[in-house]
């Protein structure tokens, strides 16, 4: 599997530097950014010995899909911006490696579209501030064969990034690219997200789609108590790949109380800051179902297309067995929280 760092230089060389900086910046001084890869780095590995790891399975089920491994697309923005097949790319490799996309709202191809070329997927919901726009949306989702919606709940406004000062402005994107999914909508702002969303949206969300609904943005106790009390299927820890809030703790920091909280009722996610098949390894050890992936698919879409996001996604397959074999566990449910060190 080619490091992360080396995908990222070939991306960065590919790409224009608007588009680069789109992809890889954080908000703020991008403290929470760093701080996602390095929170996984300082958790350190008990292995065990003289376990027989002569076969290891890395395969799950999440809500219903069988999948070859916890390592799932995370949803992203604009992939025409990598890649001229955008999400249909992303899609197809996705698919071709036996794993599980979750598809943006502002995908930069129709989602019916997308579906054709899928395997299992969800839908990511932003509840937008003309709720009709998210209610035909996620009715549409459906009908196409997502399989839940994932709803996004930390962003009432978007981040301030320090690399875009303008936002999506300057972007080599165009009116089409933008509002894919929501064709002949001229006013932009009718599809910013909605300052006033609220737990009850959950519930809303699940009634006009009849799809189960997961919440991504927790990183409390709290919140992900209120969430499952408001009847989400599912937990994603997450900070918006330090795309928001930056100073907000670290999601390998924040996943063992959102776990506790969840008391096994619900899967829990995390992402950011996932590199390798070790930080794998170490979410599961912290009691995370499955991890997903942003800006290393857009890194490998826009240096390999469709090839190039199955390579990823079945190379970190491949690290991941590799390092479950050296700690001894031959599967997935032979991991748990001993694999980790107390912290120092």
């Amino acid at each position: 599997m080619l490091p992360y760092e080396a995908l990222e230089a070939r991306a960065r060389e590919r790409l224009p530097q608007v588009v680069f900086d789109y992809f890889a910046g954080g908000s703020g001084e991008e403290s929470t950014l760093a701080d996602n890869a390095a929170a996984w780095a300082r958790l350190r590995l008990r292995p065990r010995i003289l376990r027989d790891v002569s076969s290891v399975d890395t395969s799950t089920e999440l809500l219903g899909s069988p999948l070859s491994s916890p390592i799932l697309v995370a949803p992203t923005a604009f992939h025409s911006l990598a890649h001229p097949d955008a999400e249909l790319a992303t899609a197809q490799g996705t698919r071709d490696a036996g794993s599980l996309l979750v598809l943006s709202s502002r995908s930069s191809r129709r989602l019916e579209d997308v579906a054709s070329r899928a395997g299992p997927w969800w839908f990511q919901v932003y509840v937008f501030r003309d709720r009709s726009l998210t209610r035909d949306l996620v009715q549409r989702a459906r009908a196409s064969g997502a399989r839940a919606l994932v709803l996004t709940a930390d962003t009432p406004y978007v981040g301030r990034k320090r690399r875009t000062q303008r936002g999506d402005v300057g972007l080599p994107l165009s009116d089409e690219d933008f509002l894919a999914n929501l064709a002949g909508l001229t006013r932009r702002e009718l599809a910013e997200q909605a300052p006033d969303v609220t737990f009850e949206d959950i519930s809303r969300l699940h009634a006009d789609s009849g799809l189960p609904v997961l919440v991504k943005g927790v990183l409390r106790a709290d919140d992900a108590r209120e969430a499952l009390r408001h009847g989400a299927a599912g937990l994603i820890v997450s900070n918006h790949g330090g795309r928001q809030l930056d100073g907000a703790l670290a999601t390998a920091d924040a996943l063992p109380e959102v776990v506790e909280a969840a008391e096994g009722r619900v899967p829990v996610l995390v992402d950011g800051g996932v590199r390798s098949g070790r930080d794998v390894l170490r979410a599961l050890a912290l009691g995370a179902r499955a991890v997903l992936l942003g800006r290393p698919v857009l890194w490998a879409l826009a240096t390999g297309g469709a090839d190039g996001v199955r390579e990823l996604l079945e190379g970190l397959r491949e690290d991941t067995a590799h390092a479950l074999a050296l700690a001894g566990l031959p599967r997935l449910s032979s991991v748990g929280p001993d694999v980790l060190a107390p912290p120092r």
